[in-house]
């Protein structure tokens, strides 16, 4: 039986609270973001400068922040680390460090109710979308975070996305978001869109299940109820 909560009552969940598959993440190596996400996190931002001054990163549910540390050391060695302003936000301030480069800044925050003043050249989440209630409505903000040649890239199990009998949405969603730009891989659970665009779902969020259980990681996630409008 599918156990409907508000997304206010989510994040008090233990499922999301007590959430540890981020928290001490590095940005390389076998635990790193380029073996989850299939990018070079530096590399992406280091060939941005050939066509702008400065780039900003934002990830998503970035857990103690400890790979945007290292990011910026590895961009201090490139001699570009005060070209590049990085953002980290997480529902848990839990961020590492006393001391932070005045161009990292670290946000407490719901990803499904933050809103930043800028746009973003890379815009990274994870696994933290399976923690998420309103997954459809995440995928809809960031893509609109992005500048017009930006990247995307987030860890999704769209098998966590349901209707109101509790069946997936199946390729009906996945369709359907390739439709407006998206890039789904099923096999390696990733999502991605390169630039800006305005995105409008055909679906209406209605609630999620954090008793879902273990998914693809092992770790309990959370399912998310959509109708489809019309």
């Amino acid at each position: 039986m599918i156990r409907i909560i508000a997304d206010d009552a989510l994040e008090r969940s233990s499922v999301v609270a007590n959430c540890a598959m981020n928290r001490e993440r590095s940005l390389t190596g076998s635990n790193g973001y380029g073996r989850e996400l299939g990018i070079d996190v530096l590399t992406v931002l280091l060939e941005r400068f050939e066509h702008a001054s400065a780039v900003r990163w934002l990830d998503l549910c970035c857990g103690t922040g400890r790979a945007l540390l290292e990011a910026i050391a590895r961009l201090n060695e490139h001699g570009v680390a005060d070209r590049v302003e990085i953002t980290g936000l997480d529902l848990v301030d839990h961020f590492a460090g006393p001391s932070r480069p005045p161009t990292l800044r670290l946000v407490t925050a719901s990803v499904t109710g933050w809103t930043p003043a800028d746009r973003f050249d890379l815009i990274t989440s994870v696994h933290g979308l399976h923690y998420v209630g309103d997954k459809l409505g995440v995928l809809t903000r960031a893509a609109s975070w992005l500048t017009d040649s930006g990247l995307f890239t987030a860890n999704l199990d769209a098998r966590s996305i349901l209707l109101p009998d509790g069946t997936p949405a199946g390729r009906g969603l996945t369709a359907e978001l390739r439709r407006q730009g998206f890039t789904y891989d099923p096999a390696r659970r990733r999502i991605s869109c390169q630039g800006h665009r305005t995105v409008h779902l055909p679906y209406r969020y209605l609630g999620a299940d954090d008793q879902a259980g273990p998914n693809y990681t092992g770790q309990p996630a959370v399912h998310s109820l959509y109708a489809p409008n019309g």
